[in-house]
């Protein structure tokens, strides 16, 4: 039987490396159920689900409002799976989930809802943002939303709830200081009125959403907003004056809903100081980011199994596709971006688990995940457009044709960088972190010191890479303004790609030491290396060993070794 976590060449090695010794093992029957439904079950709910996308029902046979959003039961079952038999919204937030005796480290849920996302993309939004709503409740107002928190971070069918997030605003999307909807204090502040059009809310029937909202004196642009809880139900059971308008006719993610909706006068409770509220709503709209990194990985993996096998079966003038040498070279570059993203994804996972340690936390872990966020977003994202593309072309005409995961592969891909923020506003969030944080000096002095550490040749042509590309960031900074926004992204792509390079070398100093020393990933990380310094390079050796780089078999070291 096909398993997704049995078919991933770099999965388990790189949780080996990055997971306690306990965390591992509790994660290895994990990875092993849900690797198969992911290759088996939940791909079949999948296509179901996106085929039967869900449908409002505004109104009931007498004629009573109800905006409810009826799904499709391939919804319901790909639902009960994530929410339930994983728990991937609830294992952040509370300890016993799997059995762990405290809350579940970001890692684990990453590389297990990557597993799932590989043949189920739409459900990880709202498990995202049901993540991220119990964080922001967690961090911000723990003991007014205490039955919130629990109830976002159950399994159980009967008291589990979802989050959304409602930040999108017609007039202003990217620009969240524009938002128009506005909050009344009623019954003497005991509580809110919301009111106010939002024009792209995913997960519409939520049963807690967060949404930022003006409130009256508090100011201009987003120093004026608060951030508020809508709940589905007011406190007397009734529902609450939240209208769906529409659906939206999506490109992708076609298996969840979202919709434009009116708050009309709804009933909202304040979530922690008012005057922070945008602030608060961009912890919800971080960790959401990297969601959406570790999604477009999961789609680039996906992506990569379906061409190889392709290219294994498909037989052209008389030799495979995968032994024709300008498809090994259109592969390997897909190989090692599915590879580095993974690592990167999981790197940022890691971190955020130091940063959110004890009372205080890690100030210089906080640091890193401040710019590896969207560094992440932005480099991960765009290139799944790329990937999920080219396997559609290496599939030839079946790619196109909706009998296979491809079409789908393809449409989601460009939702990840769209969501929470589009490139350029990523790129610019990534500007500002050089401009306020110096973050182009954390990241060479921290990666630039773990390449310097490793037994490497590479590690010390990598410490170099890491100095020049600092002194390179003082430079943009001395440019104009508009000079150092034109130059953002591509500064960016190369900060993240050289955190990749980074992680795949120390992974691959990790194989090398192993007691059954295996090369695979130091070719790996030496080819990544070369196409970096090189675009138009041509990895022979990796090229060579395409096989193992496909597979996760075997290279000698010694091999390996001389690639450098």
């Amino acid at each position: 039987m096909p398993n997704f976590a049995d078919q991933d060449p770099a999965l388990r090695p790189l949780l080996d490396r990055v997971l306690s010794a306990d965390d591992r093992a509790r994660i290895e029957p994990l990875l092993t159920e849900l690797g198969a439904l992911a290759a088996g079950e939940i791909d079949r709910q999948a296509a179901l689900a996106d085929a039967h996308p869900p449908r409002l029902r505004s109104y009931a046979p007498d004629g009573e409002r109800i905006d409810e959003i009826v799904y499709h039961p391939a919804h319901d079952r790909l639902a009960e799976m994530a929410y339930e038999r994983f728990g991937l919204a609830a294992m952040s937030h509370r300890p016993g989930v799997h059995g762990h005796p405290a809350r579940t480290p970001h890692t684990v849920k990453y590389a297990l809802s990557y597993l799932y996302v590989q043949s189920e993309f739409g459900m990880a939004c709202p498990l995202s943002m049901t993540d991220s709503a119990a964080r922001v409740l967690r961090l911000f107002d723990p003991e007014r939303y205490a039955a919130e928190i629990a109830a976002l971070a159950s399994t159980d069918p009967a008291t589990r709830a979802t989050g959304a997030m409602f930040m999108t605003e017609k007039q202003g999307g990217t620009d969240v200081g524009r938002t128009e909807t506005v909050a009344t204090a009623a019954d003497g502040g005991t509580h809110w009125t919301l009111t106010g059009k939002k024009w792209f809310a995913s997960n519409p029937g939520a049963d807690v959403i967060l949404t930022p909202a003006r409130v009256p004196g508090q100011g201009q642009g987003t120093r004026g907003l608060g951030m508020f809880l809508v709940p589905r139900l007011r406190p007397d059971g009734t529902r609450n004056a939240i209208r769906i308008d529409r659906l939206k006719d999506k490109l992708g993610s076609r298996s969840i809903a979202s919709g434009e909706v009116t708050l009309d006068g709804a009933y909202a409770t304040p979530v922690g100081d008012l005057t922070r509220g945008f602030r608060q709503m961009a912890e919800m709209l971080n960790v959401s980011r990297l969601s959406n990194a570790m999604r477009s990985a999961a789609l680039m993996r996906r992506a990569v199994r379906e061409s190889v096998a392709h290219a294994r079966e498909r037989v052209v003038f008389g030799t495979p596709l995968f032994e024709q040498p300008l498809m090994r070279m259109t592969l390997l570059p897909m190989i090692l971006d599915a590879e580095a993203a993974l690592a990167l994804v999981l790197e940022a996972a890691a971190r955020l688990d130091e940063a959110d340690a004890g009372d205080a936390g890690d100030a210089a872990a906080r640091d890193l995940v401040r710019v590896l966020t969207p560094l992440a977003k932005y480099t991960v994202c765009k290139r799944a457009r790329t990937v999920t593309g080219e396997a559609m072309e290496i599939r030839g005409g079946n790619g196109y044709i909706e009998d296979w995961v491809n079409p789908r592969l393809l449409r989601d891909a460009h939702l990840g960088s769209i969501w929470e923020g589009s490139s350029n506003v990523i790129a610019l969030d990534v500007l500002r972190c050089l401009r306020r944080y110096a973050a182009h000096h954390t990241l060479a002095q921290a990666y630039g010191d773990r390449a310097r550490a490793l037994s490497l040749p590479a590690g010390k042509r990598l410490a170099v890479r890491w100095e020049e590309l600092a002194a390179r960031g003082d430079q943009l900074l001395a440019d104009p303004a508009a000079e150092q926004e034109m130059r953002a992204g591509r500064y960016a792509e190369e900060l993240t790609r050289t955190v990749m390079g980074t992680l795949l070398l120390e992974q691959a100093a990790y194989e090398c030491a192993a007691p059954a020393p295996n090369g695979r990933a130091l070719l790996a990380a030496h080819a990544h290396l070369a196409l970096l310094a090189d675009p138009d390079a041509l990895p022979r050796t990796a090229l060579a060993h395409l096989d193992a780089l496909a597979d996760g078999g075997e290279v000698p070291v010694a091999v390996a070794e001389a690639d450098a």
